[in-house]
């Protein structure tokens, strides 16, 4: 059985092209690389060249970082995803190489994360409370990720309960409430039913007691179903006919009884939204809690392990995850808290270089003469807390 987690030590470049020499193939990229702040934090984070020239900052982390995401779209399966995290400083340059690296045709979201909800308060100007998440496919096509999650399904838009089944549902119209549907456009959804507002029954074919209804929009125009003949027959007790007031007075309708529980083995799952808030995936103060608890006050600016088991959920269970900036570790964190929960598979190669940690860091006050030794020490902590096994190597 593959560990969960894989630590490399090295250049991440070297490393991802000898992965991809080697036939290596994953499935997600998930990283948070360099955000080029120019400020000192335990590893280097400003890149200009030493000329000072105006922009140099940005042409240099451009150029460090082409051929980095070239060489993970390279190890990419054609069904993978990949997600990069970035801020101000170079979301601009980061969308328009990701656009040029991925392909404009296999961008699929701009997220806004929440990750310090009272702003930062230091500095002058506005209190900046967000990051960006990237989000790509390998080919927009044939990618199996899903953009939606159990965790973003409310309840309380559940408010009807089934007494014989404890199940918890809510009515939707049976009738398509997009006006781009109609007997035109979808004949052959355009058909009579028939249904007893006493009793809630719905059938295809008249029975005692029933009333013809047609699907017609609140305006009294004819519209379709969003079930076809076939589907309403084979599902019955999924439908309820009762007597609703519209513009008109009132009228008889039939309603879908849409179950919390229903459509995945996994239960009812939601669209992800493209804002994503600290109270859902952490913040960056809850993220350097995890991380101090496991080996100290040693990262400045850890991500959540919230946010990027938000990301995994995206991907089958079974995914091997790539993380080629993989910083105090917090994706390697991630698959094994999402495995240990849900008893998935996942995989996890975390990449981090040698490079030393800046004197008088807490990283370095802690004895982690380099950002790899923070990495490193981060797994070692979590595989002896959770297990999952952990493999550690000096380049691929």
């Amino acid at each position: 059985m593959r560990p969960w987690n894989t630590f490399v030590e090295g250049d991440n470049l070297d490393v991802l092209r000898a992965m991809a020499a080697a036939g290596e193939r994953v499935d997600l990229v998930c990283t948070d690389p360099p955000y080029n702040t120019g400020n000192d934090f335990a590893y280097r984070d400003d890149f200009r060249d030493s000329g000072g020239r105006p922009g140099s900052r940005h042409d240099a982390w451009v150029a460090m970082m082409r051929p980095r995401l070239e060489a993970c779209r390279d190890l990419l399966r054609e069904t993978g995803a990949l997600f990069v995290s970035i801020d101000d400083n170079e979301a601009p340059r980061l969308r328009l190489l990701l656009d040029e690296v991925m392909g404009e045709q296999n961008f699929l979201a701009q997220v806004v994360v929440n990750l310090n909800p009272k702003g930062r308060q230091l500095g002058r100007g506005f209190a900046t409370s967000h990051e960006y998440l990237l989000a790509y496919a390998r080919d927009a096509r044939r990618t199996v990720l899903d953009a939606s999650s159990a965790e973003t399904v409310d309840e309380r838009d559940f408010p009807l309960l089934d007494e014989a089944s404890g199940r918890r549902y809510r009515h939707l119209p049976l009738r398509n409430t997009n006006k781009k549907f109609n007997p035109v456009t979808a004949p052959t959804l355009h058909f009579p039913v028939w249904g007893d507002p006493v009793s809630g029954q719905v059938a295809t074919e008249p029975f005692a007691g029933a009333v013809e209804v047609g699907p017609v929009f609140g305006d009294g125009r004819p519209a379709v179903w969003r079930w076809s003949r076939p589907r309403i027959q084979e599902r019955p007790g999924d439908l309820v006919c009762r007597v609703v007031k519209g513009r008109a007075g009132e009228r008889v309708d039939v309603f879908q009884r849409d179950w919390l529980d229903r459509d995945t083995p996994g239960g009812r799952r939601k669209k992800l939204p493209t804002i994503w808030l600290a109270e859902e995936v952490g913040s960056t103060d809850t993220a350097v809690a995890e991380l101090k608890e496991l080996v100290g006050h040693v990262f400045e600016s850890p991500k959540p392990t919230g946010l990027v088991r938000r990301v995994l959920g995206t991907m089958p269970d079974d995914a091997v995850v790539l993380d080629p900036f993989a910083g105090s570790g917090t994706t390697g964190h991630a698959v094994t808290l999402a495995n240990a929960a849900d008893g998935g598979s996942r995989a996890c190669v975390s990449v981090n270089s040698a490079e030393p940690t800046r004197p008088g860091s807490n990283a370095d006050l802690a004895g982690l003469r380099t950002v790899a030794d923070i990495t490193r020490a981060r797994l070692r902590a979590v595989d002896a807390l959770l297990g999952g096994g952990l493999v550690e190597r000096v380049g691929w």
